[in-house]
């Protein structure tokens, strides 16, 4: 049939000119929901006696067969967008009755409200896998709280610290992770549909009814604000673009660690691939791939910025250019989190490689440093001097050799102050720099184990946060195609 949108034109678009503005990738995303909207819309239409109950059921009755045949029923290539190759297969199956479906409404309050419900369930989804993922890690550190390693800054050893401390580092990270998602969720959450254009509509539609079968929590009141804010597709970009950073940094620490170098872990073959040429190779592709591609959600982030820097209110055909990025965004980070927590899950863990390298580099150095200053009261700067002195000589850092530097630094013997071998040799002791740290946060056993809890109950209440927002959209969805069967059967 003719193009249903341009009787004010004279010519058909040139085919180069509609490929260039197509938005059809991202179409086949929302077409689903854009039935959705569309049985939504028309079920308030109808209530509001805006179109009238044949009508109404005669509309749903072909929308219900467009969404059972699927998208390639509507032949989204002969058209602008999903949008207007539903309203014409629509047009095609019950006549002139079709067009009544968009009275009240716009296609820009209508790709807006389709936007925020993929997106809608998309977080929910990466919410999800966050929480598996913090699952892996949490239970993962259960296991490995007592296994001493390394701590590195600046990727020199450091201080010990153990392994399951470090993986409840990583758990910490993507808690918040999730609950930044949970916060974009709420502003997410809201239904621009009845905003139509820019200025609303003359109909007397009502607006919290579509918001309600469509399980959304409110409206974007403001009609202009409606149609013309991407400000929450940018806000989830930036969420997107912090929890791939984490994974990346998480990543880049297994990469280190399955080298022969650090030898901490080995990847499941799953989780790997080899070399063409060189037959012994292990090689971590999904880690690295992780790594590459955050690259490319920061460059969504970017993109969706700039193209919305600067638009005029209302409405702007540009906002079409941030859906791409989004969706990219999307997949991207839901995969990645997948595909961590099943490498997490599986790679072998090296405790004795781990607990070995705690012998290299001197890392019980600022044990000894706070003994001195509990024992002798000298300043911890002077104490740091003298352990820093031993630590460039290369000896052994024995009671004599220690009363040899300090003499030198303070003109007095620590043992003269009552330092002690069996204190020293407890400083330098990595299993009791471990324990010793048991303050709020610390490595200690007993500390972790604390967390550990708190965290499994942390995980437990956003499980529950999750059910519960899931089950209010599955509600309202029920109740739309409860009704949307009751018509189609008139």
């Amino acid at each position: 049939m003719k193009d249903i949108l341009r009787s004010r034109l004279t010519s058909n678009m040139d085919e180069k000119v509609a490929k260039f503005t197509s938005s059809l990738g991202v179409d086949q995303w929302i077409f689903k929901i854009d039935l959705l909207v569309d049985k939504a819309h028309v079920i308030m239409l109808c209530e509001q006696g805006i179109i009238q109950k044949d009508d109404c059921s005669a509309v749903l009755k072909a929308l219900d067969t467009i969404d059972k045949m699927g998208i390639s029923y509507v032949n989204l290539s002969g058209h602008e967008d999903v949008h207007i190759a539903i309203e014409s297969k629509l047009i095609d199956l019950v006549g002139e009755v079709g067009g009544r479906m968009h009275s009240g409404r716009s296609r820009n309050d209508e790709i807006a409200t389709c936007i925020r419900i993929a997106i809608r369930d998309e977080l929910l989804d990466i919410m999800g896998e966050i929480v598996g993922l913090r699952k892996t890690l949490v239970n993962l550190a259960g296991k490995h709280t007592k296994t001493a390693m390394p701590g590195f800054t600046h990727l020199q050893h450091a201080q010990p610290t153990t392994f399951g401390h470090h993986l409840i580092a990583y758990a910490d990270a993507f808690e918040r992770d999730f609950n930044r998602l949970v916060d974009a969720y709420v502003r997410v959450n809201l239904c621009p549909l009845g905003a139509v254009a820019l200025a609303s509509t003359g109909f007397p539609i009502n607006r919290e009814r579509t918001a309600k079968l469509l399980g959304f929590d409110n409206l974007v009141e403001n009609s202009m604000d409606a149609v013309s804010t991407r400000d929450f597709a940018i806000e989830c970009i930036s969420a997107f673009a912090n929890t791939m950073v984490d994974l990346s940094r998480i990543a880049e620490d297994f990469i280190l660690w399955g080298t022969s170098e650090f030898d901490f872990i080995e990847l499941d073959d799953r989780y790997a691939s080899t070399s063409s040429v060189m037959p012994q190779k292990k090689n971590p592709d999904v880690l690295e791939l992780i790594r590459a591609k955050t690259g490319s959600v920061c460059g969504d982030l970017m993109s969706a910025i700039t193209i919305c820097k600067a638009l005029p209110y209302s409405y702007n055909i540009d906002l079409q250019e941030v859906s791409p990025h989004l969706l990219n965004a999307v997949k991207i980070t839901k995969d990645s989190v997948c595909i961590l927590a099943g490498t997490i899950d599986t790679m072998q863990v090296k405790i004795d490689v781990m607990e070995a390298a705690t012998a290299v580099g001197f890392i019980t150095a600022t044990e000894l440093s706070d003994t001195m200053v509990r024992i002798t009261k000298i300043p911890f700067r002077t104490a740091h001097r003298i352990v820093g002195a031993l630590a460039m000589c290369g000896e052994k850092p024995v009671l004599e050799k220690i009363d040899d530097i300090a003499t030198k630094i303070i003109g007095k013997r620590l043992s003269d102050m009552g330092l002690t071998k069996e204190a020293i040799d407890k400083a330098l002791d990595v299993e009791n720099n471990i324990r010793v740290r048991s303050i709020i946060g610390g490595p200690s056993p007993d500390e972790c184990e604390r967390m550990i809890k708190e965290r499994i109950n942390r995980i437990e209440s956003d499980e529950i946060l999750l059910k519960q927002k899931t089950n209010k959209i599955n509600i309202a969805l029920k109740q739309l195609n409860a009704i949307v069967r009751s018509g189609v059967q008139k």
